[in-house]
């Protein structure tokens, strides 16, 4: 039996120890897999242009960029964004201010951590005929308003033009209106509610010009509050794993919202493809997310202050129930999009 040579030995520890050497190089400079952080998001209505960033974020790859994996959750008429996440069903949830603020006076600390709106899309679309040219004609019409915590800023609308909701001569008549505007097509209404984005051009598309109509956009009325905000628990934010995945899903957001302003048709297509009810239109989504594009232009995620006092200026003086009681403290943040 043959025995190798001590030099025969050192050469073969020697290459033993290289390999090694280089293996373990491999193997720190070789990515380590890690599963994403999960982020459940629950949306206020059903799948359109309305919530077009966050699935832009989606298929374009910004939430897996940062480490995140998102389950898009639709809303519909069934389903309360406050009651979702207070019952666990999410981490962060899609609102209007109106709403958050109400539940976070009934006990669901809700807080504003991003606002991706900055201005609001609700109006008053009333048919010219009526004789209605401003506000001061509203008298003795019948208006059609949403209810379900969409009423708050007409209700306060009302109570400052010193109208009763009561249904007087001097006062006005509310009625009830679903999630369409067939009380102004069938001419049960003077006005309706309607969104820039949405059920104006639903009023169009029944056959009505613009010239035939009337708008009132709240905005310019001075008593528009906050929508389509992004709300968290107040209780989450003081565990800095939640808020380093907020900060991290914000900041994809913004940059899916950024991307759909540049990308307008092709972000509505990404929609489209996420439709699972298949509901939507080519036509309506695109038309949809160019004007949603018009409401999230120049927001970088954060609430500017006056906007969220004037919304609460507006809830505090909605006559005699007024959506909430007090001035609430903690409502919203900067800590998320200060640390973008």
């Amino acid at each position: 039996m043959k025995h190798r040579s001590n030099s025969s030995k050192s050469t073969m520890r020697s290459l033993v120890l290289k390999l090694s050497t280089v293996m373990g190089a491999a193997l720190l400079a070789a990515p380590v897999a890690s599963a994403a952080d999960l982020v459940n998001l629950q949306l206020k209505w059903v799948t359109q242009a309305q919530f077009a960033g966050y699935y832009v974020a989606q298929d374009q790859g910004f939430y897996e960029e940062e480490g995140l994996e998102v389950n898009i959750k639709p809303g519909g008429p069934d389903i309360a964004p406050p009651q979702v996440i207070a019952g666990g069903g999410a981490d962060v949830v899609v609102d209007w201010m109106p709403s958050a603020l109400a539940s976070r006076e009934k006990g669901v600390p809700l807080v504003n951590i991003a606002q991706p709106f900055a201005r609001s899309g609700m109006m008053l679309t009333c048919r010219k005929e009526t004789g209605i040219t401003s506000p001061d004609d509203f008298a003795g019409k019948t208006l059609g308003v949403w209810f379900f915590g969409n009423e708050y800023p007409f209700l306060s609308w009302m109570s400052q033009l010193g109208l009763p909701i009561d249904g007087s001569d001097a006062g006005v008549k509310v009625l009830k209106q679903g999630f369409n505007v067939d009380p102004l097509l069938q001419k049960q209404a003077d006005c309706v509610s309607t969104m820039t984005y949405n059920e104006y051009w639903q009023v169009i598309d029944a056959g009505l010009t613009p010239e035939q109509l009337v708008v009132f956009p709240y905005q310019e009325q001075g008593v528009a509050t906050m929508e389509d905000g992004l709300y968290v628990l107040e209780e989450n934010l003081e565990d800095p794993a939640f808020a380093d995945r907020m900060v991290r899903f914000v900041r994809a957001s913004m940059k899916g919202w950024a991307w759909a302003r540049e990308n307008s048709d092709a972000a509505a297509d990404i929609v489209l493809d996420n439709d699972a009810s298949g509901a939507q239109t080519e036509e309506h989504q695109r038309r949809m997310m160019g004007e949603i594009n018009k409401l999230t232009e120049g927001s970088d995620g954060r609430l500017d202050p006056a906007d969220y006092e004037r919304t609460v200026k507006t809830l505090l003086s909605g006559g005699s129930d007024p959506v909430i009681s007090a001035e609430p403290t903690g409502a919203w943040t900067h800590q998320i999009v200060d640390a973008m």
